[in-house]
C-alpha cells in the first residue's frame, strides 16, 4: 500500500476529479481576487473544495493575487486551520494524555500504525484514513480513548482495533 506522507515536500498530484474541482475553482477565484483578504478567502474555498490545499492551488492563488509561493504558503502554514495535505475520509484521533498514556494509548497508537501501514501525520493511498495525536481529550475515566471522526471509542486496547477499524472500511 502506497502512503501519501506528510513529511514530504512535493505537494500531491492532482486527481480527475480535484481537476474538475480545479476548474470551478478557477471560475470562483476570478470573482474575489480583487477584494481586500482575497488570499484568506481564497485558501478557505479552496481548502472547502478539495479538503486541503494542493501545491497546484498554491501556486495559483500565488499567480491569481501577484504573490509569491512563499507568501501564499505562510499564510497556509500560519494557521492550523488550513493542511497542505489530503486527509482521509476518516480522522482517527488517539488520545496520548497522560491517563491514556499509562493506561497504553501508545500501544494503542502503534497498533494503528501496524494495521493501517501509516504513521501520525499520514494518510492511507486509498484516503480512507488518516491518524492523528491528542494530548488530552477530556475523558481521562475512559482512558485509553480513541476519537474516529465523532465517535468516541473508551477503554480501547491494541486487539480491539481490527474490530473498530471494520466498521470504517
Amino acid at each position: 500500500m502506497q502512503n501519501i506522507k506528510t513529511e514530504e515536500k512535493s505537494l500531491t498530484q492532482l486527481t480527475a476529479e480535484e481537476k474538475e474541482k480545479f476548474a470551478e475553482f478557477e471560475r470562483w477565484a476570478d470573482q474575489y481576487r480583487k477584494k481586500r483578504g482575497a488570499l484568506i478567502m481564497l485558501l478557505h474555498r479552496a481548502q472547502q473544495m478539495f479538503g486541503y490545499l494542493p501545491g497546484e492551488v498554491q501556486e495559483y492563488i500565488a499567480q491569481k493575487l501577484n504573490k509569491t509561493l512563499s507568501e501564499v504558503y505562510g499564510v497556509a502554514t500560519f494557521y492550523s486551520f488550513f493542511t497542505l495535505f489530503p486527509k482521509g475520509r476518516h480522522t482517527i484521533r488517539v488520545c496520548l494524555g497522560t491517563a491514556c498514556y499509562v493506561k497504553g494509548g501508545k500501544k494503542i497508537l502503534s497498533s494503528l500504525q501496524k494495521e493501517l501501514g501509516i504513521g501520525v501525520r499520514e494518510t492511507t493511498s486509498d484516503r480512507r484514513f488518516s491518524i492523528e495525536v491528542n494530548r488530552c481529550m477530556g475523558a481521562c475515566a475512559l482512558a485509553p480513548v480513541v476519537r474516529i471522526d465523532d465517535d468516541i471509542y473508551a477503554r480501547v486496547s491494541a486487539s480491539k482495533i481490527p474490530e473498530i477499524l471494520s466498521r470504517y472500511r
